[in-house]
């Protein structure tokens, strides 16, 4: 709130006595004392206690920038045959290019591109779920041949179309989920490894988003047969060094492979930029490649995809929250001292 960051805004608001008015953390007006400040998880928790909105940043409303970019999606989404243009894209919004690249960069992390290529891929996965043939899924999202999502299925499926087509059929997932300072963390695994980290708020979601990429899948609670792989992997959650290795059990090209396995060189409490990592792994134009390696690691906290940051060292996107990312740092470095 202090450095008004606006990386915050819409995780917690702040209210100040004096005035009784509430704002988003990166609102310019002048900081309050910290004897006059409360702070509140959302708008209505503010208003219940008296609050009202400012009228500088209006936190009672939407963002310009989350406008924008929820805008851009459903203009992306109407039409994904189109390749994604940012400076076409931008006119038929009728705002600059440039705004829209800072939209993007600010609220999601992604370029136009990239979140055309999100929603093409959620589409094609929707109508696999639904039934329809491989064939007709690849040309109803414009993918054109089957190569292109075949060469790129380890990637984003974590198995062949065909076999996701199946929903997993004939896999067995065991889950479980414990408690940590971070909040809930779901771990699940196949007899050979560990095959995903979750983390969150509520149990219930992170069950639900394991089901809903295998939903064919033998899936069921496990009785502690792998305690110990979730007992470590809780205790790197709070910094600790590692006390045991963990098997893993992951789809993957042979790229995300080096980048995931490049991760796990960065030494614990320290951090390395995509920049480094593309020229660790001997592609030092891939940045953006190895972003998206990073953004679909399926096991978080065991191959530490929190210890890439930006080329400024500030935090890019994480799929657990930005939060999450800055207290894994904290603590592995507040370990190491």
């Amino acid at each position: 709130m202090l450095a008004r960051d606006a990386r915050a805004d819409g995780a917690f608001f702040f209210a100040v006595r004096s005035t009784q008015v509430y704002c988003r953390p990166s609102c310019p007006a002048r900081r309050p004392l910290r004897t006059n400040t409360l702070f509140f998880q959302t708008p209505r928790d503010a208003e219940k206690e008296g609050f009202r909105p400012c009228r500088r940043c209006k936190p009672d409303q939407i963002p310009a920038a989350v406008r924008i970019v929820q805008h851009a999606a459903q203009v992306l989404e109407s039409d994904l045959d189109e390749p994604a243009n940012v400076g076409s894209l931008a006119r038929t919004m009728g705002v600059s290019a440039d705004k829209l690249r800072r939209a993007f960069r600010q609220q999601t992390g992604l370029t136009p591109k990239e979140l055309a290529a999100a929603l093409r891929l959620r589409k094609f996965k929707n109508l696999l779920r639904e039934g329809r043939s491989i064939t007709d899924a690849l040309y109803a999202t414009g993918y054109g041949s089957a190569s292109r999502v075949y060469e790129r299925s380890d990637a984003h499926l974590g198995m062949t179309p065909a076999t996701y087509q199946k929903g997993g059929k004939g896999m067995k997932i065991k889950y479980t989920t414990t408690k940590s300072s971070l909040g809930e963390v779901l771990v699940a695994a196949t007899e050979r490894g560990i095959s995903a980290v979750y983390l969150g708020e509520a149990v219930p979601k992170l069950v639900g988003e394991l089901r809903e990429e295998y939903p064919l899948a033998e899936i069921s609670a496990e009785n502690g047969v792998f305690s110990q792989w979730v007992d470590e992997v809780v205790a790197r959650t709070e910094g600790n060094a590692p006390r045991r290795e963990l098997p893993l059990d992951l789809q993957a090209t042979t790229f995300q492979r080096r980048v995931w396995q490049e991760l796990q060189k960065i030494p614990r409490g320290t951090t390395r930029t995509y920049g480094q990592i593309a020229r660790a792994v001997g592609k030092p134009r891939a940045v953006r490649a190895v972003a998206r390696a990073c953004a679909t690691n399926p096991v978080s906290i065991v191959v530490p995809c929190h210890r890439v940051v930006r080329a400024d060292g500030n935090l890019a996107g994480y799929r657990w929250g930005l939060s999450r990312k800055e207290q894994l740092l904290e603590r592995e470095r507040g370990a190491r001292t």
